[in-house]
């Protein structure tokens, strides 16, 4: 971190803060930054950072006018404050702007329909019970690898057909995608990355052409890709290929699995909403809402101003690059009331921007939602308490707002 940035964040002038620092998040010391720019300079420009000059969008409200406006602002060429590497320019359709972003979704949007989640909901649960039951009561163990990843891994895996005993490369997969150092402020080398994509393309070629060899009824990605007219070539655009498969698996990976333990961690910080869940079973759902609200898996989105425009007060340039601050967003006392409390009975505990708005909203937020509803109601089965005993772990990256590792021990109902 640098050293205006490491500066208490009430005496540091915002020109000297690099709000694209990765260790703002890991060490947990963003909120008062971003609550300054809030307050102060709510569409704020920097004009030197590693990734660039760009713009800063951390009001609630302004983030869903950037959000719903893809005319004016596109997501072409990229949704993360960094650059994509030019040795692997892997397309994919959240990176799109309609016609092009709508046909590639359809195409695999169905995998999602209410029908295929209802039928996913028994497997779902299935697999939930498996994991808790294999807990060790009465040790301490890392919520993140044995219960979050564990849980997430195994859908990603099911949503693709993927092995099943190979499904921790999907995980890997989704760790190395946005993290180096040019993209995101991560520790992943550019040559891991580009070593680990390329096995990801390899992989996913081949299971392509043995699904296309061997037809069958089945709603996994691959098949959904191969049936749309509009995407059944896509194996031979590799790049487009990979890039649309590396968004399906972080979209299907960071959002529950970064949830699945923010939730835990939130109810040992604030005893008193845990206390109203073990008295009312019923507040999971909206508890659920609250969870990805105050987690905010996913920091940031960018786009790209596609001509001169005035927004905030502002003169943005054309191409000039725009950041929505999702997690600033969450925590804006203008649109939320206490935000930085985490309260599981909220009257519209659905009120949040964690999965985005307009076209590009989260395609997989029902699955999210559901998965973490049925992991809380087993949960609360077996469990009184799930008790952090030590402190999180948290990922070095300005886009992923998640854990490296949650020790925890687990006490019987």
């Amino acid at each position: 971190m640098n050293q205006a940035t490491s500066a208490l964040p009430h005496s540091a002038p915002l020109d000297q803060i690099d709000f694209s620092d990765p260790n703002l998040l890991r060490d947990d010391t963003w909120h008062r930054y971003f609550a300054r720019l809030r307050d102060e300079s709510p569409v704020h420009y920097q004009a030197e950072s590693p990734f660039g000059p760009f713009w800063s969008i951390t009001r609630f409200d302004d983030i869903v006018a950037v959000d719903s406006n893809f005319k004016d602002f596109s997501s072409e060429p990229a949704i993360l404050i960094g650059d994509i590497p030019d040795d692997m320019p892997a397309e994919m359709f959240i990176a799109m702007d309609p016609p092009k972003h709508d046909v590639q979704r359809r195409a695999v949007q169905s995998v999602v329909a209410p029908r295929n989640l209802a039928e996913m909901e028994v497997l779902i649960r299935s697999r939930v019970c498996a994991i808790l039951d294999g807990l060790p009561v009465g040790e301490t163990f890392d919520w993140v690898s044995d219960v979050s990843i564990n849980l997430t891994t195994q859908m990603l895996a099911t949503l693709f057909d993927f092995p099943f005993e190979q499904r921790h490369k999907l995980t890997y997969w989704s760790d190395i995608a946005a993290g180096t150092e040019e993209m995101t402020g991560g520790d992943v080398s550019t040559e891991e990355r580009m070593e680990g994509l390329k096995e990801c393309l390899q992989t996913f070629t081949a299971l392509w052409h043995e699904r296309k060899a061997n037809p069958r009824d089945s709603f996994d990605l691959i098949t959904l890709l191969q049936r749309d007219p509009n995407t059944a070539d896509m194996v031979d655009k590799p790049m487009e290929y990979l890039g649309n498969l590396m968004l399906l698996i972080v979209g299907g990976n960071d959002t529950t699995r970064n949830s699945a333990t923010g939730g835990v961690l939130a109810l040992n910080l604030f005893p008193e909403e845990y206390d109203k869940l073990r008295a009312d079973h019923s507040l999971i759902p909206s508890m659920v809402s609250e969870i990805i609200r105050w987690q905010t898996p996913l920091a940031h989105m960018r786009r790209r101003a596609t001509r001169d425009i005035e927004f905030g007060g502002q003169q943005i340039k054309k191409d000039d690059k725009v950041v929505m601050w999702y997690m600033s967003g969450n925590r804006d006392e203008r649109a939320i009331a206490s935000p930085d409390q985490f309260i599981i009975d909220r009257e519209n505990p659905r009120h949040h921007i964690s999965f985005g708005f307009g076209v590009h909203r989260c395609m997989g937020n029902r699955l999210a939602e559901m998965q973490l509803r049925i992991l809380w109601e087993e949960i609360m089965q077996r469990f009184r308490f799930v008790e952090v005993v030590g402190e999180p772990v948290r990922v070095k990256s300005n886009f992923v707002k998640g854990y490296e590792s949650l020790p925890v021990r687990v006490h019987p109902v």
